[in-house]
């Protein structure tokens, strides 16, 4: 490994190069036995900056005019990830004669101890409340909540994304 060491003359001549305008590539070449890199680092302790640029690097490139398309969506499956295990939920469709939008009779409200896999789930009101209770109607085969309340908690998801929110009118 030899160690180059920058001659007066040498420095002399990567000023008057680098004022010139040249690459670094070009001065290392120009000095011989030198790499580009120690030319770099030579400028830069030296503190030589606002050199002369070459017209064509002065005046800034022209862009490519792009062709004027519109973005192609592609569409995705609405399913995502590993599916293999996936449960599908057949849901029925006939209306809940028993409860809507939280109405539920008296008579079929139970407590967190009164509930069985053949009692609905569905938690109504604040659970820090007295008046705290849980749907308690027929719950649908293999799954916790009733017809109506399977319909609220088992929704497509593409469904869920394209309905806004409402809100109640008074």
């Amino acid at each position: 490994m030899t160690v180059l060491t920058w001659s007066d003359e040498r420095v002399e001549q990567l000023k008057k190069l680098w004022e010139a305008g040249l690459s670094a590539s070009q001065i290392a070449a120009e000095l011989g036995n030198v790499t580009r890199n120690a030319v770099i680092g030579k400028v830069h302790r030296l503190g030589l900056s606002g050199r002369a640029k070459s017209p064509a690097a002065a005046a800034p490139r022209p862009r490519k005019p792009r062709p004027a398309q519109p973005m192609m969506r592609v569409s995705r499956p609405i399913s995502r990830g590993n599916t293999a295990l996936a449960q599908a939920f057949d849901v029925e469709i006939e209306p809940d004669p028993i409860a809507y939008d939280n109405v539920v009779p008296m008579s079929q409200r139970l407590s967190l101890l009164e509930l069985n896999e053949a009692t609905c789930h569905w938690p109504v009101g604040d659970p820090a409340s007295p008046e705290f209770f849980f749907c308690g109607g027929k719950a649908l085969a293999g799954l916790p909540y009733c017809a109506h309340h399977s319909r609220v908690a088992y929704q497509p998801a593409a469904d869920r994304r394209r309905a806004p929110a409402h809100k109640p009118t008074r």
